[in-house]
């Protein structure tokens, strides 16, 4: 999305900012595309989390009963 840029204040290991910089890395497109990621991931894992109970009966009636198209399908 086009949010505005915040500035803001990191610490960052010396040796990796310093390699960052001889190799032209744009820190700033590189944290967000990082944050981008972990925020995916950390959603991802809340979701699973919270629907870990409909998840596992769902799972559990698969076992079960199968699911509709069994009998249909050539595979």
């Amino acid at each position: 999305p086009q949010a505005p840029k915040k500035a803001t204040h990191l610490s960052i290991n010396a040796d990796l900012l310093s390699k960052a910089r001889e190799l032209d890395i744009n820190l700033s497109a590189t944290l967000e595309l990082a944050l981008v990621t972990a925020l995916k991931q950390k959603r991802r894992e809340q979701w699973l989390a919270e629907n870990r109970d409909a998840i596992d009966a769902y799972n559990e009636h698969i076992e079960k009963y199968g699911v509709f198209s069994d009998g249909l399908r050539s595979f």
